[in-house]
């Protein structure tokens, strides 16, 4: 089995729920006491959290950068990193490691793709739902066209991310304000809709709406399970 790195505390929360997801589709997989080989590293959110809203991205490359060589010194065959938004700064961090990164964007448009999904709405951050590096891979690489919501629900979806879930705060009128937006989207011709912050899917589940959701936690950390005890390293 291979060793799975993991930078992560973009929340803690939300890490919390790789580590259990991985460790259970380990056990799932190959039964018995089995369990993942871990590397991680979680860093401090308050820091990166800051220099995110300051916009500045090159620092928190250099943090994440530092934690990436970190684990890959620790024995990692490849690295997960546990936020949607720092895949923003994947370059960076790839040009000083030496295994490869499995993209979230990647993981989550492969199921899509598989799903024959060709329109999505994708949640996040404003970060993620602004700017280019996530949804141009969707549309560059994969083909799928995506819409997300409209300035004042980026806004809602964005502060709910920063002021509840990353603090672990879950709250009904923000779930339904969420639902909301996913009907919206689903109205704008989204056939399912990403939930593309790792901390969404503590809010919203598939219980919640028919509107199809790709949780990029579990769907990320499926295929980190299946790259690990797999023959092939190649990403």
């Amino acid at each position: 089995m291979k060793t799975i790195g993991m930078l992560g505390g973009m929340s803690w929360e939300s890490t919390a729920s790789y580590y259990k997801a991985i460790n259970e589709g380990v056990k799932s997989e190959l039964g018995g006491l089995h369990s993942a080989k871990i590397c991680l590293y979680s860093v401090n959110f308050d820091e990166i959290e800051k220099l995110q809203h300051e916009g500045k991205w090159n620092e928190t490359a250099l943090i994440l950068s530092n934690a990436a060589k970190s684990v890959e010194a620790g024995g990692a065959d490849f690295l997960i990193i546990c936020t949607n938004t720092m895949h923003k700064v994947v370059p960076e961090i790839e040009a000083e490691i030496s295994i490869p990164i499995l993209h979230i964007a990647d993981a989550t448009a492969n199921k899509l793709v598989a799903d024959g999904v060709k329109k999505v709405g994708l949640l996040g951050t404003r970060f993620t739902m602004e700017q280019d590096f996530y949804k141009s891979r969707l549309v560059d690489k994969f083909g799928i066209d995506v819409v997300v919501p409209d300035t004042n629900e980026q806004t809602v979806v964005h502060d709910i991310i920063y002021d509840e879930l990353c603090r672990g705060v879950i709250r009904t009128e923000s779930r339904e304000q969420y639902l909301n937006i996913v009907s919206g989207l689903h109205e704008q011709g989204a056939e399912a809709v990403i939930l593309g912050c790792t901390e969404i899917a503590l809010l919203i589940q598939q219980e919640h709406t028919k509107v199809p959701l790709y949780d990029t936690t579990e769907i990320h950390a499926a295929q980190a399970v299946q790259l690990a005890i797999s023959n092939e390293i190649a990403i």
